[in-house]
């Protein structure tokens, strides 16, 4: 039991402290793919903790919801850390404490109480931006649950620690009903993390935004804590698609520091590898209008639904 504590604090850390690194190779590999110099690696970190030494204004409308949002947010990532394997192949002592399913509530939970603290203050700002989140999020749901139905099809199971091991066995690793899977789950990943071709999260400027317009009202440490939280959402959100959907490759065996150790650098290269896809395909597409968010996701839901018909035919 003590050996599982430690172990979850260290995935607590990893996801903690590595979150904005994985931001700041994104903007910075955006720039390079668009000629130009941009800006550091770092500058995430530099953001957040400018933010924390700075007061929080509070609306004069706004009621308890506006102030407890933030901290909803930024602990809602690290509570599905206890749910997935970050480092580990074997499970941890909180591990069947909920399924993939379970996990896509907890994460939910957060962007929940976002838009309840958006919409709190009455600015035109936050209901455009809590409107538009909820209309990317009612149609990213059928993709995610087509998914999950594939997998438990190709399982039988639905906790991610067994999920994880059975994919990546010879008779489904490369299977086309895998392959479509993992496809439409990172589509949805660019969406419900506000990424380029859904949003674009380098403007706050824009009256198409999504996920700024609903932080407009924020400053100081509650920004900080909606920047980090943001930040570690993607981060848990990729490390699902790697070590559940893609392959468990990496992982720790055991216990053992050196094992451990290893696993933390080879989850770092896969977000490295992740980084540089998402950073490509911001940098050669544009921000798609509202509409064809639609679209987008319709066309993520078809991939799914090719994922589930593949494997029911036995392709």
């Amino acid at each position: 039991m003590t050996k599982a504590i430690i172990l979850n604090l260290v995935q607590f850390l990893t996801v903690l402290l590595f979150a904005p690194l994985v931001k700041g190779w994104i903007n910075r590999l955006k720039a390079v793919f668009q000629s130009r110099r941009g800006p550091s690696v770092w500058q995430p970190y530099h953001d957040i903790f400018k933010l924390l030494g700075k007061q929080s204004v509070i609306p004069a409308e706004a009621s308890w919801i506006f102030s407890f949002a933030p901290y909803i947010y930024f602990t809602v990532p690290l509570v599905v850390v206890l749910l997935i394997p970050v480092l580990t192949t074997f499970p941890l002592f909180m591990a069947f404490m909920g399924d993939m399913l379970g996990g896509g509530f907890v994460l939910a939970l957060g962007g929940f109480f976002l838009v309840l603290a958006a919409m709190d203050t009455g600015s035109a700002f936050g209901g455009l931006g809590s409107s538009r989140a909820r209309f990317v999020s009612f149609m990213a749901e059928p993709v995610l649950m087509m998914v999950f139905f594939t997998v438990s099809l190709a399982t039988q199971a639905t906790i991610p620690y067994i999920v994880n091991k059975t994919l990546a066995g010879p008779a489904l690793l490369l299977a086309p009903s895998h392959i479509l899977m993992v496809l439409a789950f990172f589509l949805v990943v660019l969406a419900e993390t506000g990424r380029i071709p859904v949003d674009n999260p380098a403007t706050n400027q824009e009256l198409s935004m999504i996920d700024e317009a609903r932080v407009m009202e924020y400053s100081g440490r509650h920004l900080a804590l909606l920047q980090w939280g943001s930040a570690m959402k993607m981060f848990v959100l990729l490390t699902i698609w790697w070590n559940v959907l893609v392959t468990p490759w990496g992982l720790a065996a055991s216990a053992a520091p050196a094992a451990v150790g290893l696993a933390v650098i080879v989850l770092l290269a896969k977000m490295a590898v992740a980084a540089l896809l998402i950073a490509f395909i911001e940098g050669t597409l544009a921000k798609l209008r509202l509409l064809r968010v639609a679209e987008y996701l319709g066309a993520a839901f078809v991939v799914s639904l090719l994922a589930v018909i593949t494997y029911t035919m036995g392709v």
